[in-house]
């Protein structure tokens, strides 16, 4: 059992927890994930190491309540426990030799983007960060990213924060006005991933985006987390949890990853309504 230190609401849909887990702390890097089970019965489910702290043993995971597990998992409270907490797993980003970045993240993608960002800076290298929310009311780690980044871009899809638009249109600003980046970092919803390499690719920079499809056991062997790429002009099969998270955002087959993303929502949103009412009627 692993014991909850900590719990705080970042926004309504989203909770950060930190979790007991003084092995994974201590070898856990940036791009890395754990797989987690809440209870006996529960199911597996990813979630990327959000931060870690060696010196108290504990690991920050940040979720968005979207199914019956991360609800199950939102209503633990500080002191109580989670059955399983397995990692680290996956290839952690890669940051050396690189001077300047751009980190662009989305939604709760913003979770994951921060340690990379974060992991840029300690080693000297300039962090320009671009994160995106559909309104105000979802914005989080602001204040993190500013402290983790030479230059800050906010942008919400209503303009009810910052500047009112998408990602791609200060990347669009920055690299027609000649800015240089040795690598375009992405991290959040498909959709904008996808985009963010479109706007890119005309300025050839190299753009890594951190994929997190369907995952069940995180070794490769369910398949569960493929991908389709295309290496050489031919289409290969890689899997998230071992060949990733992170991929040449340019060889990726984003709009098979959509609808293969699309394939539980029914289930999960019905799984999720039947765990809310176990809540309500307790």
């Amino acid at each position: 059992m692993y014991k909850i230190l900590s719990r705080k609401e970042l926004n309504p849909t989203v909770t950060q927890l930190e979790i007991e887990a003084p092995l994974v702390a201590n070898k856990a890097k940036a791009g890395q994930f754990i797989i987690l089970r809440v209870d006996e019965d529960g199911e597996r489910i990813p979630l990327t190491v959000a931060g870690t702290d060696k010196k108290t043993g504990a690991v920050k995971i940040i979720f968005q309540i979207v199914g019956a597990t991360t609800e199950k998992l939102n209503h633990k409270k500080a002191g109580e426990s989670i059955q399983d907490f397995v990692g680290p797993l996956g290839k952690a980003t890669e940051i050396a030799g690189k001077k300047r970045v751009c980190i662009i993240g989305g939604g709760v993608g913003c979770a994951i983007a921060l340690p990379v960002a974060q992991a840029f800076k300690e080693q000297g290298t300039e962090v320009v960060s671009i994160i995106g929310f559909r309104s105000k009311d979802l914005l989080i780690l602001e204040d993190e990213f500013r402290a983790a980044s030479s230059k800050l871009v906010v942008m919400t899809d209503d303009g009810s924060y910052a500047r009112q638009g998408n990602v791609t249109v200060p990347l669009k600003e920055m690299l027609e006005a000649g800015e240089k980046f040795d690598e375009i970092i992405t991290i959040g919803p498909l959709i904008m991933m996808k985009f963010v390499t479109l706007a890119a690719k005309p300025f050839g920079v190299p753009v890594t985006a951190s994929m997190n499809p369907i995952m069940i056991d995180g070794t490769g062997m369910c398949g569960g987390c493929r991908l389709t790429l295309t290496e050489d002009g031919k289409r290969v099969t890689k899997f998230a949890c071992v060949d990733g998270p992170d991929f040449n955002a340019y060889e990726i087959d984003f709009d098979e990853a959509m609808s293969r993303s699309r394939m539980y929502f029914p289930f999960e949103r019905k799984a999720h309504e039947e765990i809310c009412n176990l809540y309500k009627n307790a």
